[in-house]
């Protein structure tokens, strides 16, 4: 099979169910995006969309193409391994490099590096 028109009908569904499943979780990590209003807030959000959605996307693709090819297709798992990996990564360098910013102009909405809290209490280090 080399045609999506020969594309089998169970395979023709589960690429439409992961397809749109990855999608509408993109769309939804752009919607949290839009309506958040922080920087902080906003950084949760399209992580996973990214996450969820990409995967739903990837796994549309690898049905697809192992049906239509008649072999296994991998190459989607290393894209996969990649935005998992590198997505987590990014959103903790934006937050850190976003509170250190934030630290140094004495934003009052964030907490100083000096104040460490535990649960029932405050510690102040020197």
């Amino acid at each position: 099979m080399s045609y999506p028109a020969e594309l089998p009908m169970w395979a023709a569904l589960l690429v439409s169910f992961f397809l749109l499943l990855g999608a509408g979780l993109s769309l939804l990590g752009t919607i949290g995006f839009l309506r958040f209003k922080s920087f902080y807030e906003r950084l949760h959000a399209p992580t996973l969309g990214t996450s969820w959605g990409t995967g739903g996307i990837l796994t549309a693709s690898m049905i697809f193409f192992t049906v239509t090819e008649g072999r296994p297709v991998f190459h989607e798992i290393l894209i996969g391994i990649f935005v998992t990996v590198t997505t987590p990564v990014t959103l903790m360098l934006l937050a850190r490099a976003a509170l250190h910013r934030d630290r140094s102009e004495n934003d009052p909405t964030v907490p100083s590096a000096s104040i460490l809290t535990k649960p029932g209490k405050t510690v102040v280090e020197e």
